[in-house]
């Protein structure tokens, strides 16, 4: 469909929105290396090259969440291409904003907040979906507390399977694990984040009048040059490093041992395999976040740096707000170009 770089405005719209796809990756990348890089089980340029090339093969494993972004936010007739382009340029501005702070917010839900407020601001709430949108909603609830659960629950059965082990050879079991873990982080990253930016593209698609075929449940099929170029944006995002948020991620939450590591990142691929596989938008940051703290929780409570986690979940309740009011204001001056 190359015949969509041939508008330059929908072209404009591609290119922010793979940019977007870009930094989430080197935002996000703490998501998926920075337990693996803080515990020394892989040096920092071998964890992002694994992370860049599984995110790439994650981003091409399905498209439920695209789908849910293409069709399920708004009344498509309403999301013309301003509206498209004031909620990018809205979720750019906070992912950079609180990259330059080393805030690991979420990236998923600055693009639902900018949508969100762009299209109330174009069309008024009922081109909205609520039923859908309250839906996401409770999922920044529930990521971050399914992570924080899981990731308990697992370091428990863990440490009492590995009761009557040495420490030394425990150590050097779960550094071989926790590259597997560090791998499957990465999958779900690319396989839950970059169908963000799919998403967004087949909006601008459907906004400028391409027709997108449907599945038989009646969803979008993305494009294949869609689906490619947004996981290669995403790798190449990753593999540049976010170092601000790997440092906040890997030690200042709480410091992590390999078998903690492990836990951590299982718990919340978990959640992430199961999120994408029902085609629900939660945020990769608030999933291994809350799974870093339930395992921390484990070891003691004041392992936990709860300061630096209270002002993380600042960031993640003000997000969609911000976001929304980002793009209400970014709607009025791109409105003229679109």
């Amino acid at each position: 469909m190359i015949e969509a770089f041939l508008i330059p405005s929908l072209a404009v719209l591609v290119l922010l929105s793979w940019g977007i796809d870009y930094i989430n990756g080197f935002h996000d990348t703490a998501n998926s290396i920075a337990t693996v890089v803080s515990t020394g089980v892989l040096p920092a340029k071998y964890a992002l090259v694994m992370s860049a090339t599984l995110n790439f093969a994650g981003a091409l494993a399905g498209t439920s969440v695209a789908t849910t972004i293409a069709k399920g936010i708004a009344d498509s007739n309403q999301v013309v291409p301003a509206v498209i382009a004031a909620a990018l340029m809205a979720a750019i501005t906070w992912d950079l904003l609180t990259w330059w702070f080393g805030i690991p917010s979420s990236t998923s839900h600055t693009l639902l907040g900018g949508l969100a407020g762009a299209v109330v601001a174009h069309a008024g709430f009922d081109a909205l979906h609520m039923k859908k949108l309250k839906e996401i909603g409770a999922f920044i609830i529930i990521s971050p507390a399914m992570g924080f659960l899981v990731g308990m629950l697992l370091i428990l059965i863990i440490l009492w399977v590995v009761r009557r082990r040495s420490g030394h050879k425990v150590n050097i079991v779960f550094r071989k694990a926790q590259l597997v873990s560090a791998a499957a982080m990465s999958f779900t990253h690319g396989q839950n984040d970059a169908q963000k930016a799919m998403g967004i593209i087949c909006l601008a698609l459907i906004a400028y009048k391409f027709h997108l075929p449907l599945d038989e449940k009646l969803k979008v099929i993305v494009p294949l040059w869609v689906k490619i170029g947004s996981a290669t944006f995403m790798a190449l995002g990753t593999a540049s490093g976010g170092w601000k948020i790997i440092k906040t991620m890997g030690s200042k939450i709480v410091k992590l041992r390999p078998i903690h590591g492990f836990a951590a990142e299982t718990a919340a691929a978990a959640v992430l395999f199961t999120t994408a596989h029902f085609g629900i938008p939660v945020s990769t940051t608030h999933s291994i976040t809350g799974a870093i703290m339930g395992v921390g929780a484990t070891m003691n409570a004041s392992a936990v740096r709860w300061g630096v986690a209270g002002n993380i979940v600042v960031a993640w309740v003000l997000t969609i707000p911000i976001s929304a009011l980002l793009a209400a204001g970014f709607l009025k001056l791109v409105a003229p170009f679109f």
